[in-house]
C-alpha cells in the first residue's frame, strides 16, 4: 500500500505560473491514478502544502487533469498557513532535542515512542491530514495529563516536557483558519476522515477547452429558491444563509459531456484555433460564426469517425455550438446572455478574484458560479477591438460596443488600465429579444394604464421626449416601448453610438427604420461620425421621427437647433442623465451647453428610477413623473412655474397618478395637440375623451392576456396590430359619423381583439 501512495505521489509534477497579479500553483495530474482533489485525496494535500511551503506567495492551486480544479485564493490561503506552520516546526530544532523527549535516560522506550509519534505528527500527518494532526494532539495531551499522574516524579517531569511541546503545536494550528472553519465538527471526529475538508473545500472546474472557471457543486447550505432551463442549460437560483445576494447557479450542456466528447471537443478547439480570424472577418461576426459553425461541424464528425464514437446529429450540433462558443465566442458569458431573464452582467477586476454578477428580472442582484480568467478577459477585449473597430487602449481606456450572440444582443462597455488600474472589467446589458411595449411596463407595474394611454396620445400628437433617469432604470427599454406606439406609415431615424434600440425588430415587423451609428463621446481619434454631425446628415433624409439613444455630448446642442427651427415634424425623443424634469434641465443647460432658452424646444420629460424597499433588497423600475416643459419662462423653470406635472408617482399605492392639472386640462401641450384636430379644437372633454379610450384599450388589453394566459399579447407583434386597428378603426368611424365616437371605437376594437385572440 506505501509503495502505491509513493508512486501515486510522484506521478503529480507541478510549476508556478504568474496569471495576471495571481501567482497559481499548477498541479500536473494527468498520471494520477486518481481524481485529483484536496478535500478527497490526502495524496494532492501533502503535496500542495510541501510546494506551498517552498512557494509562499502563492494565491491559486489548479490541479490539470482531464479538466481543470482550482481552488481559489480563499481556499489556498488555508493551506499556506498550514504550510507555514510546518515551516516554523521544521525550523525550530530544538523541539526534536532528545532531552526534550527524556531520550537522554535509561530506559527510555517510551520517551522513543513519543519522539517518533511527535515527528511523524509533523514530517508527515500535518502536511497530508492537518485537521487529524491537531486532534491527535489535543488527544495525546489529555493522555500525556493522565499517565503524568500515575507516573514518578522523573516521568512526570518528561509527561510535562512532552505536553509543553503538543500544546505549542496545537496553539500554532488553532492559529489557522482551517482549524477555526474545522473546530465546529471536530467533537467525535474520526481520525483519518476527510468529510470535514469536504465542508470546507470546493473546488472551480474547467474543462480543457474552456478557459472561464465553473463552480460546479452547489452550497451545500443553499436554500433553492428557484430552477429552470436555458437551452440545456440548468439554472438554479439559491438563497444563502447570511447573504443579501442569492446565488444564481448554471451547469451547462459542457459540464455534462462524457469523457469521450470532452476529448474530442478539446482537439477539434486546438485544431480551429490555429486559424487565427482576421480582422476582416470580425466586421461581420454573425457570418464568421455561420463558417466556423460549418467548419466545426465538419471537424466533430470527422474527428467522431476516426474515434469510432457515434454521434447523432443532435450531439453534433451542440458540440458544434459548444466549440464555437469557445473559440470564436465569449464562452459563458453566452449561456448568461441567453437567460432572458437576465438583464445586466458584470465581470469585475482583477480577473479570476470575483466571480460573475447579475441582475435578475426576479431576484435582483445575484452573485453566479463562473469565475473567468485573466486569458478570457484579454480573449474578449481583443474580439471587442476587432468587432467595433474602436480603440481599446491607455489612450482609449474606455469601449463601448454591442455584442450580437444567438438568442441574445447586449450593450458592452469595457474598461482598461490606466483607468482600472487592476485590468479588464465589463459590464453588459442584455437587450429584450422582442422590443418592450406600454401594455408590458403595464402588466409590470412600471406605468398604469392612464400612463400608456397619455403616452400614446402625445407620440400621435408628435411631441418631443426626454427619457431621464439614472443608470438601469429601463430607459432604454422605455424609449423601444415608445417607438412601438409611432404608426407603421411614418419613417425613423435613429442616431446611436452604440445600438441598443430594437431596430431589427422593428423592420421584421414592417417599420421603415434607417439606423445610424456615430462615434462614442468618450473615443478619441475615431473615423467614425461625430454624433452633432449625424444629427445635421438627418435633415437631408426627408421628413422622419428622430429617436436618438442617449443625449450626452455635442449631439445636443445641434439636437436642439433642429428642434427649434422646426425641421423635424415627427416625434423626436432620446434618453438622457438625470433624476427629475429640474435635474434634466441642468444637464442639458450647464453641462451639455444647449442655451436655455434652446431647452423650451422639450415638450416631455417621463422620468424613470429604481423604487427600492425600506430595507433596500427589493428594487422595481417605475416611471415617476411624467412632467411637462412649459413655453413662459426665462431663467429658471423651477422657479418660474416652467414644469406641470402630469402624472406622478404614489409611493404608497405604488402607482403613477394624474395630477390636479392634467385632470383639469391645465396642458399647454395636449390642448396644442388637439388644436390641431378639427374634433378636438377648443374642447378638453374631447381630448380627455381620446386619452381615455385610448387607455381602456390598453387596459383592456392587459386584463385579456392575463385572463387568457396569453401573455404574447402584450408583446410587440399584437400591441404594434392592436395601435394599427384602433386607427383605422377610428379613421373609419370618423369618416362615416363625422367624429372620433370614442363608444363605438372602443366596440370595434374589442370585436377586433376577439377575432384575434
Amino acid at each position: 500500500m506505501a509503495v502505491l501512495q509513493k508512486n501515486a505521489g510522484e506521478s503529480l509534477t507541478y510549476e508556478i505560473v504568474r496569471e495576471g497579479e495571481d501567482t497559481v500553483l499548477q498541479i500536473n495530474a494527468e498520471r494520477a491514478p486518481f481524481f485529483p482533489s484536496l478535500e478527497e485525496s490526502e495524496i494532492c494535500m501533502e503535496r500542495a502544502i510541501t510546494w506551498l511551503a517552498s512557494n509562499p506567495g502563492v494565491t491559486r492551486i489548479v490541479f490539470m487533469q482531464k479538466r481543470d480544479y482550482e481552488y481559489d485564493y480563499d481556499q489556498t490561503r488555508l493551506l499556506t498557513e498550514v504550510a507555514g506552520v510546518y515551516n516554523r516546526l521544521v525550523r525550530q530544532r530544538d523541539i526534536f532535542d532528545l532531552k526534550s523527549f527524556g531520550l537522554d535516560q535509561p530506559h527510555s522506550r517510551e520517551a522513543e515512542m513519543r519522539y517518533t509519534e511527535f515527528k511523524n505528527l509533523v514530517t508527515n500527518t500535518l502536511r497530508k491530514d492537518p485537521i487529524s494532526a491537531y486532534v491527535q494532539a489535543k488527544r495525546l495531551i489529555r493522555h500525556e495529563h493522565m499517565e503524568a499522574k500515575r507516573g514518578s516524579e522523573t516521568e512526570q517531569y518528561y509527561h510535562q516536557r512532552y505536553i509543553v511541546i503538543l500544546e505549542s503545536f496545537t496553539k500554532f494550528l488553532e492559529q489557522t483558519k482551517l482549524i477555526q472553519l474545522a473546530s465546529p465538527y471536530l467533537a467525535g471526529f474520526q481520525v483519518g476522515s476527510r468529510d470535514v475538508y469536504r465542508k470546507i473545500f470546493s473546488p472551480t472546474m474547467k474543462p480543457d477547452f474552456m478557459f472561464v472557471r465553473l463552480m460546479a457543486n452547489f452550497p451545500p447550505n443553499g436554500e433553492e429558491l428557484d430552477s429552470y432551463d436555458v437551452n440545456g442549460t440548468d439554472v438554479n437560483i439559491f438563497r444563502i444563509p447570511n447573504q443579501v445576494r442569492p446565488l444564481y447557479h448554471i451547469t451547462p450542456p459542457e459540464f455534462k459531456l462524457s469523457e469521450d466528447k470532452y476529448e474530442l471537443l478539446d482537439y477539434a478547439r486546438q485544431i480551429i484555433s490555429e486559424h487565427k480570424p482576421e480582422e476582416s472577418e470580425f466586421v461581420d461576426p454573425e457570418r464568421m460564426r455561420q463558417v466556423f459553425s460549418n467548419v466545426g461541424r465538419d471537424l466533430i464528425e470527422e474527428l467522431a469517425d476516426q474515434r469510432g464514437l457515434k454521434l447523432r446529429s443532435k450531439e453534433v450540433e451542440q458540440l458544434t455550438q459548444i466549440l464555437i462558443r469557445y473559440t470564436v465566442g465569449f464562452g459563458l458569458i453566452e449561456v448568461l446572455l441567453q437567460d432572458e431573464k437576465v438583464q445586466d452582467i458584470t465581470v469585475n477586476s482583477p480577473m479570476g478574484r470575483l466571480p460573475v454578477f447579475l441582475v435578475h428580472d426576479e431576484y435582483e442582484d445575484c452573485s453566479t458560479n463562473i469565475l473567468p480568467t485573466v486569458s478570457e478577459g484579454e480573449s474578449w477585449a481583443t474580439k471587442f477591438r476587432l468587432m467595433s473597430g474602436r480603440p481599446l487602449d491607455e489612450a482609449n481606456p474606455v469601449l463601448d460596443t454591442e455584442l450580437f450572440v444567438p438568442g441574445a444582443r447586449a450593450r458592452v462597455s469595457v474598461i482598461s488600465k490606466p483607468l482600472n488600474p487592476t485590468g479588464l472589467a465589463y459590464a453588459f446589458r442584455r437587450h429584450r429579444d422582442n422590443p418592450w411595449t406600454l401594455p408590458l411596463f403595464i402588466a409590470n407595474g412600471m406605468i398604469t394604464p392612464l400612463a400608456g394611454g397619455l403616452l400614446s396620445f402625445l407620440i400621435d400628437g408628435s411631441r418631443t421626449f426626454l427619457i431621464a433617469g439614472t443608470r438601469s432604470a429601463g430607459k432604454s427599454s422605455f424609449l423601444g416601448a415608445l417607438m412601438t406606439e409611432i404608426m407603421r406609415k411614418y419613417r425613423m431615424i435613429t442616431i446611436e453610438d452604440t445600438l441598443e434600440l430594437p431596430v431589427p425588430q422593428l423592420r421584421g415587423l414592417g417599420y421603415n427604420v434607417q439606423s445610424m451609428q456615430v462615434a462614442s463621446a468618450l473615443t478619441r481619434d475615431s473615423s467614425e461620425i461625430a454624433p452633432d454631425a449625424g444629427i445635421r446628415a438627418t435633415l437631408r433624409l426627408g421628413d422622419s421621427g428622430l429617436i436618438i439613444g442617449e443625449v450626452r455630448s455635442s449631439e445636443a446642442i445641434a439636437l436642439y437647433e433642429t428642434m427649434r427651427i422646426g425641421a423635424l415634424a415627427n416625434v423626436v425623443a432620446g434618453t438622457i442623465h438625470g433624476d427629475s424634469p429640474y435635474g434634466v434641465f441642468d444637464r442639458v443647460v450647464n453641462d451639455l451647453k444647449v442655451p436655455r432658452t434652446s431647452f423650451k424646444a422639450t415638450d416631455i420629460i417621463v422620468v424613470a428610477n429604481p423604487i427600492k424597499s425600506a430595507g433596500g433588497l427589493e428594487r422595481k423600475r417605475r416611471i415617476t413623473q411624467i412632467t411637462e416643459v412649459g413655453k413662459f419662462w426665462q431663467e429658471d423653470p423651477q422657479l418660474e412655474n416652467g414644469f406641470t406635472d402630469l402624472m406622478t408617482y404614489n409611493s404608497v399605492t405604488d402607482t403613477l397618478d394624474a395630477s390636479s392639472d392634467l385632470m383639469n386640462g391645465e396642458s399647454a401641450v395636449l390642448k396644442s395637440i388637439g388644436g390641431k384636430v378639427k374634433e378636438w379644437a377648443g374642447s378638453w372633454d374631447a381630448i380627455w375623451d381620446n386619452i381615455m379610450l385610448r387607455t381602456n384599450i390598453k387596459e383592456q388589453l392587459v386584463k385579456t392576456a392575463k385572463e387568457s394566459n396569453q401573455m404574447r399579447l402584450l408583446e410587440a407583434d399584437f400591441v404594434i396590430n392592436s395601435n394599427d386597428a384602433f386607427h383605422i378603426i377610428s379613421e373609419r368611424i370618423k369618416n362615416e359619423v363625422g367624429s372620433y365616437e370614442s363608444k363605438r371605437i372602443m366596440t370595434e376594437w374589442n370585436a377586433w381583439l376577439k377575432r384575434n385572440v
